[in-house]
Parts: C-alpha cells; sequence; structure tokens
C-alpha cells in the first residue's frame, strides 16, 4: 500500500498497482467510507420502482419481508411456470408491478441471524440493506468511475445476434477425436467429452472489448433495443490467489467487493477456502441466460441497474430438459422459455418456480444445483462468487444424468 491504503483491502490478495491505489483514494475524497446512511439512502435512490408479490400469505405460509427464524415447511412456495411466463413474458423487459416472488427478503443489520441459518439449511434468500454492498454500489454509480476503474483493458465479452445468450464450450473438432479422447478420459478422470450434434452452431461469439466500447454497443436508446436485435454481454474475473487465471484479470474486484472477499465468518461464503473468484457480468437491457444450475453455492450481488431471476429447486430437473453432459451447453435448459414447445417438451408446463427482481445493492444466494434464468430489465452490473459445494440435491440432479 505504498501510495494509499485501501480501506478494507487484504495484503495479499487485489490490485497493488499504484493506478488504482490513486483511483480509489481519489474516489475516497468524494465519497469518504464509513458513512452507512450516506451509502444507503444513495442505494435507495437508484431504486426507480417496488414490486409486490402475487402470492398471498395464506398461501405461502409465510410473510416474504418478515420470514420466520427458520425456514418454513415446503420454502420456498412455488408457482406454476407457465403463470409466471404468461404474467410477465421473458422477451418483454418492461417491469411488471406484481410478481411470482417467494424468496425471504432479509435486512442485513435486522435479520442477519436469519440470513445465516437459511444459509446454513441450504435455502435460496435475498439480503438488502447491507451498508458494505451499499459503498461499493455507490461507487460504481459514480459518474465516470466504471470508466476509469477499468480503464483500456479489453475484457471477455459475448455477442449474440438476438436477446438470448446459451452458455457453451468448445467441443472437439471431430467424433473421432471424441472418440480418442474419451477412451483417455475414462481411463484417466472419466470426465465427458464434449462433442457437437449434428447442425449444432456456437449460440454466441466470443471477443475482447474495452468497457467504453461495450458501453457504446449496450447504452443504446429502446428503438436500437428489442429481442431479435444484436446483444453484448461483458465479463471480469478477478483470479484471487494465485492472481493469473486470465487475461488482464480484475484483482481489484476483491478491494471493491470486500463482503466477497476469502475470510472466515463471511455471510456470502460459505466455505472461504473453497472460493472459485469473483466473477461479474454486466449486461444490456434484454440480455437473457438461459436456464441452468451450477454445482456449487453461489452468492449474486447486483451493483447497478435491475436483473430478473426465475429460480427452480432442483428437483425440478426433469421437467426442465436439460442438455447432457456430453452437449456443448450441458447443464441448460434445451427450451426456449420466451416460447416453450409443449408438444417437444410436455413436462414442461409441470414445473414450478419463483422470481425475484434483484436491484442495486440486493444480494441473493443460490444453493448448490439451484435453476436460475436471468433477464437484464435495464444496463446493468451484476457479481458473483461460489465457495464449496453441498450434497443435498445432488440425488435430484442426478436423476438428469449429472
Amino acid at each position: 500500500f505504498k501510495y494509499y491504503r485501501i480501506p478494507g483491502a487484504m495484503e495479499k490478495i487485489g490490485d497493488k498497482s499504484k493506478q488504482y491505489q490513486l483511483l480509489r483514494k481519489e474516489i475516497d475524497v468524494v465519497l469518504p467510507p464509513g458513512d452507512d446512511e450516506r451509502s444507503l439512502q444513495a442505494v435507495k435512490d437508484l431504486h426507480e420502482r417496488t414490486y409486490s408479490t402475487i402470492g398471498n400469505v395464506q398461501a405461502m405460509g409465510y410473510d416474504i419481508h418478515d420470514c420466520p427464524p427458520q425456514p418454513p415447511e415446503g420454502y420456498p412456495y412455488a408457482f406454476p411456470i407457465l403463470d409466471v411466463l404468461n404474467n410477465w413474458p421473458p422477451d418483454d423487459p418492461i417491469p411488471r408491478p406484481d410478481i411470482h416472488q417467494s424468496l425471504c427478503v432479509f435486512d442485513y443489520r435486522r435479520d442477519r441471524s436469519k440470513a445465516w441459518l437459511y444459509r446454513q439449511m441450504e435455502k435460496p434468500f435475498v439480503v438488502k440493506g447491507d451498508p458494505a454492498v451499499a459503498q461499493a454500489v455507490e461507487r460504481w454509480n459514480h459518474e465516470d468511475y466504471m470508466k476509469k476503474l477499468m480503464n483500456t483493458v479489453p475484457h471477455r465479452t459475448e455477442y449474440s445476434e438476438n436477446n438470448h445468450f446459451m452458455y457453451w464450450i468448445k467441443p472437439a473438432r471431430s467424433s473421432s477425436v471424441a472418440q480418442k479422447l474419451r477412451r483417455a478420459s475414462n481411463r484417466k478422470f472419466k470426465q465427458p467429452i464434449i462433442e457437437a450434434p449434428n447442425n449444432w452452431t456456437e449460440p454466441t461469439k466470443m471477443m475482447r472489448m474495452t468497457y467504453e466500447e461495450w458501453i457504446g454497443h449496450a447504452n443504446v436508446t429502446d428503438d436500437k433495443l428489442g429481442p431479435d436485435n444484436p446483444h453484448w454481454y461483458y465479463r471480469l474475473i478477478g483470479c484471487g490467489d494465485p492472481p493469473n487465471c486470465d487475461v488482464g484479470s480484475s484483482e481489484y474486484l476483491f478491494d471493491e467487493l470486500t463482503f466477497f472477499q476469502p475470510k472466515e465468518n463471511q455471510l456470502y461464503l460459505t466455505e472461504h477456502r473453497q472460493q472459485k473468484g469473483i466473477h461479474c457480468r454486466f449486461g444490456m437491457k434484454g440480455v437473457i441466460a438461459e436456464n441452468h444450475f451450477d454445482g456449487s453455492r453461489n452468492f449474486v450481488v447486483v451493483l447497478g441497474g435491475e436483473r430478473r431471476y426465475i429460480v427452480s429447486e432442483p428437483n425440478q430437473c426433469e421437467m426442465l430438459a436439460l442438455h447432457p453432459k456430453e452437449h456443448p451447453s450441458a447443464r441448460h435448459s434445451a427450451i426456449d422459455w420466451s416460447d416453450p414447445d409443449l408438444e417437444s417438451f410436455p413436462k414442461f408446463k409441470e414445473a414450478k418456480t419463483s422470481e425475484v427482481v434483484l436491484q442495486a445493492g440486493d444480494v441473493l444466494y443460490l444453493p448448490t444445483n439451484w435453476f436460475h434464468y436471468i433477464i437484464s430489465l435495464t444496463l446493468n452490473y451484476q457479481c458473483n462468487t461460489r465457495s464449496g459445494v453441498s450434497t443435498e440435491t445432488m440425488q435430484d440432479i442426478r436423476k438428469c444424468g449429472f
């Protein structure tokens, strides 16, 4: 910390460069750290709307804003998936005042003990009002701070010809190569070999661009948006220790998001020694990340804008028609939720789910193997961190071949 000691920074993890330390010194003069009430008010000022839940307390058995100390039986309440999608079609980012929300919402200062217990019970929930999160939100929404923070470093960017973004990994070059790899893999690691189905094409294009270039694409008027127009999805990676998992990694994320630092007694890291870095995705309005599950615990924070999450329990696996583990988009639903083909996927209409809109300052916990389908309602900043794996729902996922 030769040029400025960043509040809350760790000794060995984070950005130790002169450029970053001087930038933080500059912003900390404008927004002095430690004024929790100012930061929390700044977060409230960013919120343009509120959302009411369609489910009533009698049907769900609890009030999402005053949840009991322990998860009630059947928590979280789930709604028929077609009710959720028909009420608010995914391709339409225009907010709805009433949504199918059933996840508990905890105030960080009032309900922290409840959040700890729900996390221990591996149940999803939302946290609001965390002062440490609010400080990061305040910085990231202050004038040109983000432009200065990321400077001219090019970062990973995905491009889609429409608003849908399906995750994929590069398949083997040919079936003969796949067979050789499979034989070698089965002998050593028993890992699946990724093969491209007939007529499969890459759903998105990968590239790198600067933050300013991405903003030029993403921050456009509504007449240039729409589900059939091009969209760009921006990504940052903070590796941690060692800091070399990606070209131009964003190690300052550990200084910006101190609540995601790998320390003991962090609400947002269940097993801090198992942390897999900090990953951020910046979405332009309308971007959809297709339904999928992650095989680890996941805490998600929105630092600007709004994102809609449609979440489903792992026991809904068989109704969601996942691509198999040998597919380039394994773990992801083959169904277009914007226009579900119920003849090809008749079980889909039996699925149950719920939704929540995350606004700046909100943190969402998704336990291991929970499904999530994400819609960017505005231009937004979202980051997440994963830490460890729970085994409670592995049997549900194995039924689907994983």
